[in-house]
């Protein structure tokens, strides 16, 4: 584990794996180093490129300074881009690809950006979201309800049944997610009222690659498709037999292609 001191003073752990072209890896919520998918593509991108996988601030080994905002955020990522040498690619999933697209719209020094399952809302291919999802997490994290707000996230905003949520609560990995529970905010914020930011998007001038998977749901097919419409410099392609929850032996080799052009 390697530290990188952000804008704000923010302490933010990274692993540094491979030799080559510098790329950032940007978690989703709820995930980190030590869980979720970037720990299974690092390794395979490794092969190829110098990866950057590091806590998002709140999480794991990174500090976390209040007030949250997500320009904070954006400067983390400055900061490791910095590390890397001064310009880097940059891979971002769900609430993560929000995240880096606002760093490249702010003109972040990416000089390639990836992004997988960007959950905007562009139609009605999915249920209304619940208004004020911050502040809703926000409360029940406050309240000292952390589980309550992992369960809130689950189920009104991920979208899955309340009877699958509730026997998650005596899983192994419950602990961990309610102990990040706090930075769901974050992804909240980051997220907004989960409608597309067009004028953002249309402002990213570095080429993107913009990927949903096979087997997902019509809403985020429908997004990755908006999405890469509206990005001047953007291609868009499917990963067949892939959800969200994407494999990393399918997901490596188009990052590697694209990455590599």
């Amino acid at each position: 584990m390697q530290i990188v001191t952000s804008k704000d003073g923010t302490t933010i752990a990274y692993d540094r794996l491979g030799q080559g072209a510098p790329i950032i890896l940007v978690d989703g919520a709820m995930c980190h180093r030590n869980f979720g998918p970037m720990g299974g593509l690092a390794p395979l991108l490794a092969k190829h490129f110098t990866v950057f996988m590091y806590d998002r601030r709140g999480r794991g080994d990174s500090g976390d300074t209040l007030p949250y905002a997500v320009e904070r955020e954006v400067e983390d990522i400055d900061a490791l881009i910095q590390e890397a040498g001064g310009s880097a690619f940059v891979y971002g999933v769900s609430s993560g690809g929000a995240l880096a697209l606002a760093a490249a719209a702010q003109g972040l020094a990416i000089s390639r950006l990836a992004v997988y399952e960007v959950p905007f809302v562009v139609d009605d291919s999915r249920p209304d979201l619940p208004p004020n999802n911050a502040q809703a997490l926000d409360e029940l994290v406050s309240a000292g309800h952390r589980g309550d707000a992992v369960e809130y996230f689950m189920v009104q905003m991920v979208g899955m049944p309340a009877e699958a949520a509730a026997p998650m609560r005596h899983a192994p990995m419950w602990p961990g997610m309610e102990a990040i529970a706090h930075t769901l905010v974050y992804d909240a914020t980051v997220m907004g009222d989960f409608s597309m930011p067009k004028a953002l998007l249309e402002s990213i001038s570095v080429p993107t690659l913009v990927m949903n998977g096979g087997e997902t749901t019509m809403q985020l097919k429908n997004t990755a498709k908006a999405v890469a419409a509206t990005i001047p410099n953007a291609q868009y392609r499917v990963l067949e037999g892939q959800t969200h929850d994407a494999a990393a032996e399918v997901v490596a080799p188009a990052l590697i292609e694209f990455f590599q052009a």
